[in-house]
């Protein structure tokens, strides 16, 4: 599939294509690949992240600082910005990453945006790397609650209707795809009471489960705001 269509989602146009490519090569098709890059994105990210909660946050200390960041930073966030972005199809993977379905692993995926930050700071730049960070975070940074800290969606959703005297979520599996070594699981979450049913993908019905209540809890946020 060409690069075109992802380099106008990042809104960077590589100077130099080649590390385009390098980022979006896994080990498993060349020697050359996007392994050094993602070390470099990585490192990128992380800064460009703090830098970003340092700002919205000045009263935060250190420790709650670095526990938002962690939750901004890891694999499963990262991952579901690459789906969002379609970054699987524009991988190359060796025959056996291929047949395992690793064009939609959470762990090869989180790497390769990495690999791609990285990839767009040797490019152009701080400049360039911190707009295309900015903008691809910029959703999960408008949504992030600091009292929120160190609990997952379930719980705050849990919490959250509990307060109100709601019955809890209903959590269904709606179909599993893939390979046994490789599923992926769609659940949904339904609040009967509130007429809210979502849905959440994942490598583990867990992390589906955390996807659909955080669709859940933001829904109720937002009706919440109104």
């Amino acid at each position: 599939m060409s690069q075109s269509s992802l380099v106008r989602q990042l809104a960077h146009d590589f100077r130099d294509k080649d590390l385009l490519t390098r980022a979006l090569t896994h080990r498993s098709y060349a020697s050359v690949n996007n392994e050094r890059l993602e070390f470099l994105g990585d490192g990128v990210l992380n800064f460009l992240v703090a830098h970003q909660l340092y700002q919205r946050f000045p009263k935060l200390p250190e420790g709650d600082l670095s526990r938002l960041r962690a939750q901004l930073v890891k694999e499963q966030t990262l991952s579901e910005i690459a789906i969002s972005l379609g970054l699987g199809d524009f991988l190359k993977l060796g025959e056996g990453e291929l047949k395992s379905g690793g064009w939609r692993r959470p762990s090869v995926l989180a790497d390769a945006l990495e690999a791609i930050i990285g990839a767009i700071f040797l490019d152009g730049g701080y400049p360039a790397a911190e707009a295309v960070v900015i903008r691809l975070f910029q959703p999960l940074l408008e949504k992030i609650d600091p009292k929120a800290i160190g609990k997952d969606a379930k719980s705050l959703l849990q919490e959250y209707l509990q307060g109100r005297k709601i019955e809890l979520p209903e959590y269904v599996v709606l179909a599993t795809e893939g390979e046994a070594h490789c599923q992926t699981f769609l659940v949904s979450c339904h609040i009967p009471k509130l007429q809210i049913t979502t849905e959440g993908k994942g490598s583990s019905r867990r992390a589906a489960e955390q996807q659909a209540a955080q669709s859940a809890y933001e829904q109720l946020l937002e009706k919440g705001k109104k």
